[in-house]
């Protein structure tokens, strides 16, 4: 099964604040979503999003998200050949679903399937 490329990019911040207005001045546009928890831009077909650093739901590192028709299809295609579920598929919202799965060297591989 193909993806349908990387869309997404989520980016653990110290200071939530501060990477928008970074963020705000590299995209030349402010947020379409602004909240405590997130802080969302869409640009050019992709999607860059801030994450606070530490909550339940920051990566450690910048993770790429890989679109999908069927997530749970290819977490049990790549579990097949030999990544690990890091995070199983899940609903955060709208009906998106994410997973995240880590290669053989232990680099996160993420999942989107937008319904």
């Amino acid at each position: 099964m193909t993806t349908m490329g990387i869309k997404t990019v989520l980016h653990p911040v110290s200071d939530l604040a501060a990477a928008k207005a970074v963020y705000t001045a590299l995209l030349g546009h402010a947020p379409q979503t602004d909240s405590p928890y997130y802080v969302g831009f869409e640009s050019e077909g992709q999607h860059i999003g801030l994450v606070p650093a530490g909550g339940a739901q920051s990566p450690s590192a910048p993770v790429s998200y890989w679109h999908v028709g069927d997530i749970e299809a290819k977490v049990a295609e790549l579990t097949a050949a030999g990544a690990a579920i890091q995070q199983p598929a899940h609903d955060v919202g709208g009906g998106r679903l994410v997973a995240t799965v880590t290669d053989v060297d232990g680099n996160v591989l993420g999942l989107v399937q937008d319904n």
